[in-house]
Formats: C-alpha cells, structure tokens, sequence
C-alpha cells in the first residue's frame, strides 16, 4: 500500500436545509488501499462519496480524488473512478449489452470489450436480456461490470453486493480484491460486518455526521457483546467462567450446557475453556446495527 493519498477530505459540511448531514468529516485513504465506510442510514455515507464525485457540492470543507480537486476539475476526476450508486438507474428498454456500451460510449468507448464480458460471465449476467426483465441482484451486477469494467484507479462502491445471493457476493469479493492486485483503490460502505473483514484493510465508523472512529476491521467485534452457548460432556463447576472479565452468565443446565454473554473479545473464554471436555461451542455475532447501537451508546455515555 502507497504513502500517497487516494482521498483526502478535511472538514467536509453539507447541509440538506436545516438538516445537517456531513458535520466536518476527515477520512485519508492511501492508495491501494480497501476502505471501509460504515454507519446507519442517515449517517452521511452517500453524501459524503457524491461529495467526492461533484455530483453535490459542500458548504464547507476541501475534497482531493486522486489529487485532484472534484468541484474544479469533475470530467478528469470521473475519468479516473468507478462508480456504483447505492441507487443504480438503468434504462429499462435497452439490453444489458445495448447499456453497458452507452456508458462505455460516455467513456470514450476506450473498453477492453472482452474484459466486459469475462465480467459478466463471472457474474453470470446476460448480455442480451432486456434491463426491464432484470431482478435486483441482476440490476446489482451490472452496477458492478459497469464500475469495474474501465480498470479505473479509484473504485467508490455504495453497498456492493446489495440484492445478491452468496455465491454472487463471494464473486464480488474476488473481482474487488483482483482490482486492488492490479493497483486500484477501493473504497466502499456496507452493512456487513463480515463483508468488511473479508474486504476492507481500515473501517471509517460515521456518526451523524462525523467520523466517530477510524479502526481496523477486527476490532469492529470488541466494540459490542455477544453471546456464546457451551455445552459440555460432563456437568462441570462453572462459576469459574462468570468470574472472568467481561463475561456474565445468562442461563445453565445442570452445569452441561451455559449460555453466557461476553463483552469485547472470546479470548479469555476460550482459553478458560481449555480445561473443560467441551462437545460443542456457538456463538452469535452481533449484527452491524447491534455493533452500531452498542458503539454509539457507550461514547454517548461516555460525553
């Protein structure tokens, strides 16, 4: 990964009327780099990636893409990025084919045509069917040949796999993580925590407005409580388990199976563990909006 800056934003601010989305965002990514965009709906992603773009302009702030300025210099910016909105607009009467080539046409038409249809293979999306007969996930893949399709320096992905089944998600990850080997720049928001430990080397948290923690992607799982059922093949002594830091018993069965709650991360659990005969061992992760619920109300407990 490159010392120099892919994006650059410094006190971003917009403004919906009296409704202030972006409070003075600061986010750095460096080249190469696959970046994580995290928050809730509201929280200012989308504005903040249209900000990159020029397609909604700040009241305050400085925005650099690639080092380059999007309010002065937007056709060179756009040249150099891939993008896929979190709301993608197709013509519904063309064919997927008929599309692709009127967005390559907006590009100068300067495509490797045999690397769009490799993409769509992979993808198992038909060139020749007709946008208007396309389900969500397929509308979803098209979204992602057309960003993917130019090999652009910068790809800006607004909840990726949104719409597709596993395998389809699975095929996503590779072809991002293949656009990075070849020295692009990834920058995307999701809902998935398992999304962005499988893509993202950093994850930026936004928080009604503001940037709340800049973090890698593991210590998203420390940040909130789970619980974990047990159940072992002997009934044990296990007042030695709701003793350890961070962990509370929830329920027990005769001492051979517990359910416990722990905050932060398993490691001591699991090694405590370790002296027990343990036939079987689940855990529940906390889902992405569970993680931002806990997150937000301890830093508002802690202000």
């Amino acid at each position: 990964m490159s010392n120099t800056l892919a994006i650059e934003i410094q006190g971003l601010e917009k403004a919906y009327g009296s409704v202030r989305a972006l409070r003075g965002v600061d986010l750095d990514v460096a080249q190469g780099e696959v970046f994580g965009f995290l928050g809730p709906n509201g929280a200012g992603k989308t504005t903040t990636i249209r900000c990159m773009l020029d397609l909604i302009r700040p009241q305050g702030g400085t925005v650099r893409v690639l080092g380059l300025d999007p309010q002065a210099e937007p056709i060179q910016v756009r040249a150099r990025v891939g993008y896929l909105p979190g709301e993608l607009n197709l013509e519904p009467n063309l064919r997927v084919g008929s599309m692709l080539r009127y967005l390559a046409a907006l590009r100068g038409n300067r495509l490797d045509w045999a690397f769009v249809r490799e993409l769509a293979e992979r993808l198992r999306l038909s060139l020749d069917m007709p946008v208007k007969n396309l389900s969500k996930g397929n509308k979803q893949k098209v979204g992602v040949v057309q960003a993917l399709m130019a090999r652009p320096e910068l790809l800006l992905l607004d909840e990726p796999t949104s719409g597709l089944d596993p395998l389809m998600q699975q095929e996503v990850y590779r072809l991002i993580h293949e656009a990075q080997a070849g020295g692009a720049t990834v920058f995307f928001s999701s809902h998935v925590i398992s999304e962005v430990e499988t893509l993202a080397s950093r994850v930026a948290i936004i928080r009604k407005g503001r940037i709340a923690e800049t973090v890698e992607p593991r210590q998203l799982l420390t940040m909130t409580t789970r619980r974990v059922r047990v159940r072992f093949m002997e009934a044990v002594d296990i007042g030695a388990l709701a003793r350890l830091p961070g962990v509370s018993l929830l329920a027990q069965d005769d001492g051979v199976s517990v359910t416990l709650q722990v905050e932060g991360a398993v490691d001591a659990l699991i090694k405590a563990l370790a002296a027990w005969p343990v036939a079987d061992l689940q855990t529940e992760h906390p889902s992405l909006e569970e993680l931002f619920l806990a997150y937000y109300q301890d830093q508002e407990e802690a202000a």
